[in-house]
């Protein structure tokens, strides 16, 4: 088993089943059309039963070795154009090498727990020992923060890139955009619904919408929601309601 789809497995993902549902159908009938429109391999198509939300993410070294997961919200709310542009947004991810690029970032903030880690560890022993051991964890501390800010900031730029190239491949704005305009909708309806599984923190840099969208911050994975409508679109946008009658079309 690849690596992209461990982990998107361990995320809660299966494989995607033309053959047994019309909105899985659908799905890899546009990873395909958009794969076309971008010159780029077809990464494996997968979802995530258990999640009622809309979201989405990309994972993978290169494009030869990538999947594309998204939720089942995602299949029951978005209409068939939203749905092109969430593809093409994760598959710009792959195409420009973000996926690889976020996980060699989440990677070096491991790398940068375990130092502190190991100063703990030396810290236990005393004496002497103790006060090293302090030194490296709060050298330990400093590259972690460090390493987290880069990584949400670079995050954040990818994000916006991602969101332009997904306009220019499907040639709409109502795509993506209605996309994000929904999930503004989502977010305030949140309280109104059972919870899904909770995203690992480490997970969220790869998701198309973070759980801190809103939250303008150094440690923000996502840009706020309205700021990338407003880039999309120009200017300010309304949220859309979620219908899921709408959303249903012919694959």
């Amino acid at each position: 088993m690849r690596i992209s789809e461990r982990l998107a497995r361990r995320l809660g993902a299966r494989e995607a089943r033309p053959g047994t549902s019309h909105g899985e159908q659908r799905l890899c009938n546009i990873v395909d059309e958009v794969c076309i429109a971008a010159h780029m391999p077809r990464p494996q198509v997968m979802v995530l039963p258990r999640h009622e939300a809309i979201n989405a993410f990309a994972t993978g070294w290169d494009p030869d070795d990538a999947v594309v997961a998204v939720t089942q919200g995602a299949l029951d709310l978005l209409t068939r154009d939203e749905l092109q542009g969430m593809v093409a947004h994760e598959c710009s991810h792959i195409h420009e090498g973000d996926t690889r690029l976020n996980m060699q970032l989440a990677g070096m903030v491991s790398g940068l727990e375990l130092v502190w880690g190991f100063g703990e560890t030396v810290r236990e022993r005393g004496g002497f020992a103790m006060l090293f051991g302090t030194a490296i964890m709060a050298t330990g501390v400093a590259g972690w923060t460090a390493g987290r800010m880069l990584q949400a900031s670079v995050s954040r730029q990818r994000e916006f890139l991602a969101d332009a190239r997904a306009v220019q491949w499907t040639r709409s704005r109502d795509g993506l955009g209605g996309v994000l305009r929904k999930a503004l909708t989502q977010k305030e309806r949140a309280e109104d619904r059972p919870s899904d599984p909770a995203w690992p923190p480490t997970a969220q840099h790869l998701l198309l919408l973070g759980a801190v969208d809103d939250r303008e911050g150094w440690f923000a994975a996502h840009p706020p929601l309205a700021v990338r409508i407003q880039r999309i679109y120009g200017r300010s946008m309304p949220a859309i309601p979620l219908d899921r009658a709408a959303a249903v079309t012919w694959a």
